[in-house]
């Protein structure tokens, strides 16, 4: 059921066709600028607070891969639509508490926001009981916020090496949202040394403002919602 205080935009289909093509058309740039392969670049339309026949024109124009940030809006929404579309590869991009690590592990393909022990404990015990195994991506705070989610750069090395040997989750990246007054590409390039040095091949990062530049920094994957989607009402209190 989806969340009662979440309202849904219903874009143009016509709006949601001509913002796909054009972000792909800027990955494309981004990437030949940068001397990369545009096909090494996951574009991860993120869907959250769009309405199920918002998010159709998307599927039916080819793109499969597609972000949430809510379990329950998730569960509401994708179940049907993966009945016609069963190739989608739908990655959690939010936050996620423990006590939805099931629901997650059952519902997503690639869970973005690890950031600690409790919730790597969480995961484990629901991918050993499922048999799903999810690709699993650190949060990395990058920019230190107190409100934001994601564990310090300083504590990365740790969090890794408990959910590898404590409780033997594969992980497959690092995903990061900079501080929306910095910068970003310092912030891209932090992750980017990180994810070398524990030879991790996924890298999360950039959005609607900012993923040119993360491309250039050496984004796997960019979270792109906004710029193809349109504006999605505001979260109810």
């Amino acid at each position: 059921m989806a969340d009662a205080h979440l309202e849904y935009a219903h874009p143009n289909p016509a709006d949601v066709v001509a913002g796909l093509t054009a972000v792909r058309d800027r990955i494309r740039q981004a990437a030949e600028d940068s001397e990369r392969d545009p096909a090494e670049i996951a574009l991860v339309a993120v869907s959250k607070r769009i309405a199920a026949d918002g998010i159709l024109p998307a599927l039916e124009a080819g793109h499969r891969v597609f972000g949430e940030n809510y379990v329950q809006e998730s569960k509401a929404k994708w179940p049907a639509l993966r009945e016609r579309f069963p190739d989608v590869e739908l990655h959690l991009v939010g936050p996620l508490q423990s006590n939805k690590a099931r629901e997650a592990v059952e519902l997503f393909d690639v869970i973005h926001g690890l950031d600690r022990l409790s919730l790597a404990a969480a995961l484990a015990k629901e991918i050993d009981r499922t048999g799903r195994t999810p690709k699993l991506l650190i949060q990395v705070n990058t920019g230190d916020e107190p409100q934001k989610g994601g564990v310090v750069p300083a504590q990365v090395d740790t969090l890794l090496s408990e959910c590898r040997d404590t409780h033997g989750l594969a992980i497959n990246g690092l995903m990061c949202i900079p501080p929306a007054e910095d910068p970003p590409s310092a912030h891209f390039a932090l992750l980017a040394d990180i994810a070398a040095r524990h030879n991790l091949p996924i890298l999360s990062m950039g959005m609607s403002a900012d993923y040119p530049a993360a491309i250039q920094m050496g984004a796997t994957h960019v979270r792109v919602g906004t710029a193809i989607f349109g504006a999605r009402p505001s979260r109810a209190p």
